[in-house]
C-alpha cells in the first residue's frame, strides 16, 4: 500500500461524506456540485489553512505537518475518534520513513502463562486473546465452546477475519453477519495505518482482497472503527442463539494483544445457554452462577 496514497484517500472519503449543510456552511448552487460533500476549498476553509496547503495533504505530501494542522482538520471533517486516530497515524507512517520500515515486532506474538491463567481462571465468560491481525492466540475452554466453528481447523491458528470472509459457515454463525463484515474490515485497516509496514498484515489483506468481493469492496471505504464493547449475537451449532456482550481489553504489557470477554445477561435464555456450555466444557465443574 502506498501511504501517501492512503492519506489522500482517506481524506477524500471523509469529505464526501460531510455536506455543507452538515459542517454550517451556506448550500449555494447545490445542483451544480460535482461532489457529493465538502469541496477541498470548503475543507481549508472550516481547517484554517489555505486550499493549496490542504490539497498537498490529500495529496499525500505531509511533511512537517503539525499536530495543531491535523486536530483543526479532525474537526473539519467531523472525525470521531478512530478516524481521528487513524489520521494521525497515516502522517506518523509517512513523515517515519525508512525509520518505521526498520521497526519490526517479534516473529510470532506468544500470550504470557500468567494471561493464560486468567483466561482459564474465567469459567463462566468465554473469553480469547487475539492481535492486531485478529489471530486467535489463546482462548479458554468456554471461549473455545462458543466460538467452536472458528476452531475447526486443529493445528492452524484461527483468524476472525479468515473465517468471516471465506468460510461459508460463518453466515450462519454471526446472526449480523453483514455488519460485522464491515467492522472487521474497518479493524484492520485501522491496524494496517498503526504498522504499515507489517508484513503478515499486508499479506492477509491481499489475500482477502483477493479471494472476497465483499472485503475488497468494503476496503476502499476507508472506513476505521474502535472495538471495545458491544454486543455479538450468534446461532451456535449445539445450544442455539446466543446474545453476549463483549468487553475488548488491551493487554498493556503485551503490545498489540487484546483480551475479548463476553457475558450474557442475568436471566436470559443466552445465560441459560452459557451455563450448558460450560457444564460440558469445565475442566472442574463448579456451580454456576445465578440465572
Amino acid at each position: 500500500m502506498d501511504r501517501r496514497n492512503e492519506i489522500g484517500d482517506f481524506l477524500t472519503s471523509r469529505r464526501a461524506k460531510i455536506t455543507p449543510g452538515q459542517a454550517g456552511l451556506p448550500q449555494y448552487g447545490t445542483g451544480h456540485r460535482r461532489v457529493p460533500g465538502l469541496r477541498r476549498e470548503e475543507v481549508a476553509l472550516l481547517a484554517g489553512m489555505s486550499v493549496d496547503y490542504y490539497t498537498r495533504l490529500e495529496r499525500g505530501n505531509a511533511g512537517g505537518v503539525s499536530d495543531g494542522v491535523l486536530e483543526a482538520l479532525a474537526r473539519a471533517l467531523q472525525l470521531d475518534e478512530a478516524e481521528r486516530e487513524h489520521l494521525f497515524d497515516l502522517i506518523r507512517a509517512v513523515n517515519a520513513g525508512t525509520a518505521t520500515r526498520a521497526r519490526r515486532r517479534p516473529a510470532k506474538q506468544q500470550v504470557r502463562p500468567g494471561v493464560q491463567r486468567i483466561l482459564d481462571a474465567m469459567i463462566t465468560a468465554p473469553a480469547y486473546v487475539r492481535n492486531g491481525h485478529l489471530d486467535i492466540l489463546a482462548a479458554n475452554h468456554l471461549g473455545r465452546a462458543v466460538f467452536s466453528p472458528l476452531f475447526a481447523h486443529p493445528g492452524r491458528t484461527p483468524n476472525i477475519a479468515r473465517f468471516i470472509f471465506l468460510d461459508p459457515a460463518a453466515p450462519d454463525f454471526y446472526l449480523d453477519w453483514e455488519q460485522l463484515t464491515a467492522d472487521t474490515v474497518a479493524l484492520l485497516r485501522g491496524e494496517a495505518g498503526r504498522d504499515p509496514y507489517d508484513r503478515a498484515l499486508t499479506d492477509l489483506i491481499g489475500e482477502l482482497s483477493t479471494r472476497s468481493d465483499r472485503f475488497r469492496t468494503s476496503w476502499a471505504a476507508h472506513n476505521v472503527r474502535l472495538h471495545r464493547t458491544g454486543v455479538k449475537r450468534l446461532h451456535h451449532p449445539e445450544v442455539g442463539d446466543l446474545t453476549l456482550t463483549y468487553e475488548s481489553m488491551e493487554l498493556t504489557a503485551d503490545a498489540g494483544l487484546r483480551l475479548n470477554a463476553y457475558t450474557a445477561e442475568p436471566g436470559t435464555p443466552s445465560l441459560e445457554a452459557l451455563n450448558l456450555l460450560a457444564s460440558w466444557t469445565t475442566p472442574n465443574p463448579v456451580e454456576r452462577v445465578e440465572k
